[in-house]
């Protein structure tokens, strides 16, 4: 079997490179992670878990993980549906849906917030008619998960649409042909084939809707143990000069990073063994 050239380079240049990987992963990434836990643990335990059990602070965890509960659940059915139309039925426009997905990763998070304050904020077109019936979305949960929403919307969509587009439709069609129903062949045929992808998308939504930032904060208000997710206050309690406490508070979406690397790894490895298995 003749070498790959890509891997006959002389051993001074794969040191180098690899050598350069190591330092740049480092920098950037190694040392942040280890500074974030440093400075957060710099006063002791105790001082750490204050922190963490500060009114403010528990408010905000409690609402990043409603409106991250909320987003994926929405981005999940919505990207099963999405996924299901583009992959199984041939209709126009189906290029223009595949664009309108993609849209949150080419707007920037603020703009995306800004739209819906313009749409639905007191000054916005539905923002009267909005409040003369009772309902508040702007500076309220409502418009934090909405724009959780928007930012994570690609994530799940995205992961399945190429693996059921490499299935093809042969099991479905064989399945209706024995007399299978539309809810069991997804059920019985098409949701096992793709559950491991479906999970993957599932959890890098979950990871960037309880860290995201952008959108979150034009629409959020800063409103103190109400409008505020973790990453907020996280900011608040920096530009507060509470160092640590604000570092003892983004210690948890640091967690939350490892663990989804983790998972991430994991089941990557159950996608490649599936692909092998094929």
């Amino acid at each position: 079997m003749s070498v790959s050239p890509i891997r006959d380079e002389p051993t001074p240049v794969k040191w180098a490179i690899v050598a350069l990987a190591v330092i740049f992963i480092g920098l950037f990434i190694l040392l942040p992670l280890i500074n974030v836990f440093a400075q957060a643990f710099v006063k002791g335990w105790e001082a750490y878990a204050l922190a963490l059990v500060e009114p403010d602070a528990l408010a905000a965890v409690r609402l990043t993980l409603l409106v991250t509960a909320l987003s994926v659940t929405a981005n999940t059915a919505m990207g099963l549906v999405m996924a299901w139309a583009i992959t199984k039925f041939a209709f126009r426009g189906k290029s223009f849906l595949i664009t309108l997905i993609d849209l949150p990763f080419s707007v920037s998070p603020v703009v995306a917030g800004l739209v819906f304050v313009l749409l639905f904020g007191a000054q916005g077109y539905f923002g009267p008619w909005l409040i003369d019936n009772g309902w508040k979305i702007i500076f309220s949960w409502p418009g934090i998960t909405l724009a959780t929403v928007f930012v994570t919307f690609p994530f799940v969509a995205r992961e399945l649409i190429p693996l059921m587009q490499e299935q093809g439709t042969n099991e479905e069609e064989a399945a209706v042909t024995l007399g299978a129903g539309g809810w069991r062949v997804f059920t019985r045929v098409t949701l096992p084939n793709i559950k491991w992808a479906l999970l993957y998308g599932v959890l890098l939504c979950n990871a960037r809707a309880m860290g995201e930032f952008g959108a979150v904060s034009v629409v959020s208000g800063h409103v103190r143990g109400e409008t505020n997710t973790i990453p907020l206050q996280v900011e608040i309690l920096y530009n507060e000069y509470q160092f640590q406490a604000s570092f003892a508070v983004a210690s948890l979406l640091a967690v939350l990073a490892i663990v989804t690397l983790v998972a991430k790894t994991v089941l990557e490895a159950r996608l490649n063994a599936r692909g092998r298995g094929h």
